[in-house]
């Protein structure tokens, strides 16, 4: 976006090769953050003008906005922190590798988004679940996560979660060992496995002695494996029941 010293926007490109400059600084631009605020009834006419239009693809950015700016007031809101004055959190999780990396970013030691904000708390829908726990401690088989984040539900048995998010309800068998990737919730990961730089999805089962992310080649016969080699498996790959999850779920609500 092009805008003027008042914020004003003068011109809405959709990924241009060559983005303009924001007033001041020639190192940094402006995108849209695709949040817009509108008066009901003045978006309402916009849209079904744009329905009727032959030469749209009905996309806000490509279309509605850039139709706007010479006939109606339009301004950015520039997202920064009130307090200090520098931007705000921000991420566009697009991409598996944008999304994979989101979420290692929230493992740091001091990370920019900070889950345990008590100034900035997250207010979102939980369920009701057990602590995490962790069993066995063996010389061979020892249960335990470090630099790691692990959600209500999880049993690590046995096995080592290191670098790695666990979502709710997730369950490792003995043996394995899970690095640098994002497990989503209701995963069940057999034992002797080995997962680095993955993002395993809902519901997915992970059979016994299943390696993933250190044969990309390998990996990518069966799964996704993206630009900067972050291995993407869900249970369509793994020809499991998408809809099991949503059946395990209502038969344990019914008990």
């Amino acid at each position: 976006m092009s805008i003027d010293g008042d914020h004003r926007v003068l011109r809405f490109d959709e990924k241009p090769e060559t983005p303009a400059n924001i007033p001041g600084d020639d190192s940094i631009a402006l995108v849209s953050m695709g949040i817009y605020v509108f008066n009901t009834e003045h978006l309402l006419d916009i849209l079904d003008r744009d329905s009727d239009c032959d030469n749209s693809v009905h996309d806000f950015g490509r279309d509605i906005i850039p139709s706007l700016i010479d006939r109606c007031r339009v301004f950015a809101f520039p997202f920064r922190n009130a307090k200090k004055g520098h931007r705000s959190y921000w991420r566009d999780v697009g991409t598996v590798d944008a999304f994979w990396r989101a979420n290692q970013e929230l493992i740091g030691v001091t990370p920019d988004l900070n889950l345990y904000d008590r100034e900035w708390p997250i207010y979102t829908h939980q369920e009701q679940s057990p602590p995490a726990k962790f069993v066995f401690d063996d010389d061979d088989r020892r249960g335990l996560a470090v630099d790691s984040m692990v959600a209500g539900g999880c049993i690590v048995s046995g096995a080592k979660v290191a670098h790695t998010l666990l979502f709710s309800n997730v369950r490792v068998e003995s043996f394995s060992e899970i690095c640098d990737s994002v497990v989503l919730p209701e995963v069940t990961i057999g034992k002797n496995c080995r997962i680095k730089r993955a993002v395993i999805d809902k519901g997915c089962d992970i059979p016994d002695d299943t390696d993933i992310g250190f044969d990309l080649d390998g990996d990518a016969k069966r799964f996704y494996v993206s630009r900067e080699g972050i291995t993407l498996v869900t249970p369509e790959m793994l020809d499991q029941d998408t809809n099991r999850v949503r059946r395990r779920t209502s038969d344990e609500a019914c008990c």
